[in-house]
C-alpha cells in the first residue's frame, strides 16, 4: 500500500468555517463572555494503515486544545472523532483535511494527500458515470420525464449535476443496476447547495420496479433531504448520508444500507422537487454518487 504525504497548512476563523456548513457545539447552555480566542491550534495529524483492511486508515489528530474535529475527504466537512477511520476503495488521490477547531472559535485546517495505488476489488462503485467527469459519464442516466414543462430539470457539468425546479415541479434521473440477493450496499453521493429551501424534497429509491416515464417512482425510499423533516432548510455541503433526514423506508431511521430478496436488476433514482417557487434558487448539486457492497 503506498502512502506519499504533502502537508499544507491555513489558520482561518470560525466565521469562514461556518459559511461552509460548520457547527460548534456548547455542553453548557451558559456562555462565557471573556472567552479567549486560542492563540494557536494545532491541526497536525497522522495516518495510519489498517492492517488487514484494503484501502483503510485512521486519522488521529492531536487532542490537547482542540475542542472539536471536523474532516473532509472530498465530500465536504463533517463533525468526527479525534481518531477517525476512513475508507478509500478506489485507487487515487486523495486530499484530506482536518479542521481543528479550538477555544473562542479559532480553527486551523491541515491537509495531507494520500495516494491509493489499487482499487478495493470487493468493493468497486456500481453506478455507472457517477463522478460526472464527462459526457459519457451524464449519458448513463435517464430522465424519469416528471416535468413535460420542463420547470424542472437536471443539468450536467463536470464533476457534477444539478437539479432545478420551480412551480411546484419536480424530476428525476436513474440507471439500473445489478446486485446480489441478500448481499447488503450502501449508497452515498456529495449534495450541496448555496441556499436553503422550504417545502423541498429530495429523495433516493432503489426498488426493483422499472420505472415508467412521467410517473412518480415510489419503490424503496432510501434517503434523501425534507424541508418537512428538518433537513436542507439551509445552505449544506458533505454527504448525503450524513447531513440528510429522510428515513430509510426498510429499516425506519436514517441509514444508506440496502438490501434486495432477489439477484438481478435494480433501479437507483433521484428524484427532487418543491412546492410552488420555494426550491432554492441554487438548485440541489450532487456528485460522486456511489453504491458499493457494504
Amino acid at each position: 500500500m503506498n502512502l506519499n504525504i504533502n502537508l499544507r497548512t491555513s489558520s482561518v476563523y470560525l466565521m469562514l468555517f461556518l459559511a461552509l456548513g460548520g457547527t460548534l457545539n456548547s455542553c453548557s447552555e451558559d456562555v462565557n463572555p471573556n472567552v479567549l480566542i486560542a492563540s494557536g491550534v494545532d491541526s497536525a495529524f497522522t495516518i495510519t494503515p489498517v492492517t488487514g483492511e484494503v484501502n483503510t486508515y485512521i486519522l488521529t489528530s492531536k487532542v490537547p486544545g482542540i475542542i472539536e474535529s471536523y474532516w473532509d475527504i472530498g465530500y465536504g466537512p463533517y463533525l468526527g472523532k479525534m481518531t477517525e477511520k476512513i475508507v478509500l476503495p478506489d485507487a487515487g488521490t486523495y486530499t484530506v483535511k482536518h479542521i481543528a477547531v479550538a477555544a473562542g472559535g479559532k480553527t486551523e485546517t491541515t491537509a495531507h494527500d494520500i495516494v491509493v495505488a489499487t482499487s478495493d476489488p470487493a468493493k468497486p462503485n456500481l453506478v455507472r458515470g457517477g463522478f460526472f467527469s464527462t459526457p459519457a459519464d451524464a449519458a448513463q442516466w435517464t430522465s424519469a420525464k416528471l416535468s413535460p414543462t420542463g420547470a424542472a430539470f437536471w443539468s450536467f457539468a463536470t464533476g457534477s449535476a444539478t437539479i432545478h425546479a420551480g412551480g411546484g415541479a419536480q424530476e428525476g434521473i436513474y440507471q439500473a443496476i445489478d446486485v446480489v440477493k441478500d448481499k447488503e450496499y450502501t449508497i452515498d453521493m456529495l449534495v450541496t447547495s448555496a441556499s436553503g429551501s422550504d417545502e423541498t424534497w429530495f429523495e433516493v429509491y432503489a426498488g426493483t420496479t422499472v420505472p415508467v416515464d412521467g410517473v412518480e417512482y415510489k419503490d424503496n425510499k432510501v434517503m434523501g433531504l425534507s424541508t418537512w423533516d428538518g433537513c436542507a432548510k439551509n445552505p449544506f455541503l458533505g454527504r448525503l448520508s450524513i447531513v440528510g433526514c429522510v428515513k430509510n423506508e426498510k429499516s425506519g431511521d436514517v441509514s444508506n444500507v440496502v438490501k434486495f430478496n432477489t439477484t438481478g436488476k435494480i433501479y437507483l433514482l433521484i428524484r427532487s422537487g418543491g412546492n410552488g417557487n420555494k426550491f432554492t434558487k441554487d438548485g440541489i448539486t450532487i456528485g460522486r454518487v456511489e453504491m458499493r457492497a457494504k
